[in-house]
């Protein structure tokens, strides 16, 4: 088929890369403009710039595809398909109409659930257990279109942002060609969204981060790996900004409350170790240290308590707690803090 492809961050890499390999035409890339990065802040292109400029393929960046004579210029190519992965604008209803096959977006996400940005990071961050990918046929509306195909995803016990973020652009790179070839066969089957079951979630940002230790340990666990790599969770240490990368919740196996002598389980993927706290005091507040081992921390949360496994303390580089506990003295009945 004759696409024109719209994606710009990683996730979008993937499946630009698979329809070009499986023989479509991709006449144009379509990318958001080359942003400031690094400390440097010089313009830096898109992850699907660079993957078009590997390819041969031409790239168009418009500051707003809204403007009309995007939509002329996009329509000069002609394509049977447009397919959008990530791009990050919303298309008007002048883009939309140009392809005859329609336009295909790739969402990562099993929609209803999770329409909007960010839908990997905020799986995590719920706790979701299963996600996936979903393609559909786009309207007007913010992921709003008929679905064509889904896929879903088990998400693992220690699953990051990050980690999802790779599978899920493996898996809808791979839905998205399945889609075409479908649609190509005249075999692909639309089935309206239930709007009365679909989620909105919005974009992530730094102060999303900031650990409330009021939270349950088990909120507090989802929120770390969720906002790992970016933007990370963190909390205060003596007035300096400590971001926590791994943490484990602390649970009785009879769910009962904690007592001083009671022994903990630590929920770790694959195998659950059980660990002797005789220290834990029920009367510390949120965020206090209640027992410093020569391998954690272990804080006490707003329900539950919380190991950190591994920290990153401002200005130092990112370690395991060990590590960091080795050149770092903290006492029991430290008070980690917001920010």
């Amino acid at each position: 088929m004759k696409i024109i492809f719209m994606g710009t961050p990683d996730f979008a890499v993937e499946t630009l890369e698979a329809l070009f390999w499986e023989g479509h035409e991709i006449v144009l890339a379509v990318t958001q403009p080359d942003r400031p990065k690094g400390r440097s802040k010089a313009p830096a292109p898109s992850p699907v710039k660079e993957a078009a400029a590997r390819l041969g393929i031409p790239v168009y960046q418009p500051e707003r595809v809204r403007r009309p004579e995007c939509a002329e210029y996009l329509a000069s190519f002609a394509p049977d398909v447009i397919v959008t992965a990530a791009f990050g604008q919303i298309l008007p209803e002048s883009v939309l109409n140009i392809p005859p096959c329609g336009c295909v977006n790739v969402h990562a996400s099993l929609l209803p659930k999770y329409r909007g940005a960010a839908p990997i990071q905020w799986a995590v961050i719920n706790g979701e257990k299963v996600s996936g990918v979903t393609t559909m046929l786009m309207d007007a509306g913010l992921d709003t279109g008929d679905m064509l195909l889904q896929e879903e995803v088990v998400l693992e016990p220690k699953e990051t942002g990050g980690s999802l973020f790779d599978r899920l652009s493996t898996v809808g790179a791979s839905l998205c060609v399945k889609t075409l070839d479908a649609m190509a066969q005249g075999t692909v089957v639309r089935t309206p969204q239930d709007h009365a079951q679909a989620t909105k979630v919005g974009l992530i940002d730094k102060s999303l981060g900031k650990i409330d230790w009021s939270m349950p340990a088990e909120k507090i666990e989802c929120l770390i790996r969720g906002l790992n790599p970016w933007p990370s969770a963190f909390t205060s240490l003596e007035g300096k900004t400590l971001k926590i990368w791994d943490a484990d919740v602390l649970v009785k196996p009879d769910q009962n409350s904690y007592s001083a002598s009671d022994s903990l389980e630590c929920r770790q993927p694959g195998n659950a170790d059980t660990f002797g706290v005789p220290t834990l005091s029920e009367s510390a507040g949120p965020g206090t240290i209640v027992k410093v081992t020569k391998e954690a921390l272990y804080v006490q949360t707003g329900e539950g308590i919380l190991v950190l496994r591994e920290v990153q303390l401002s200005g130092k580089k990112r370690m395991d707690c060990g590590s960091f506990l080795r050149g770092c003295m903290i006492k029991e009945g430290t008070v980690l803090s917001s920010v």
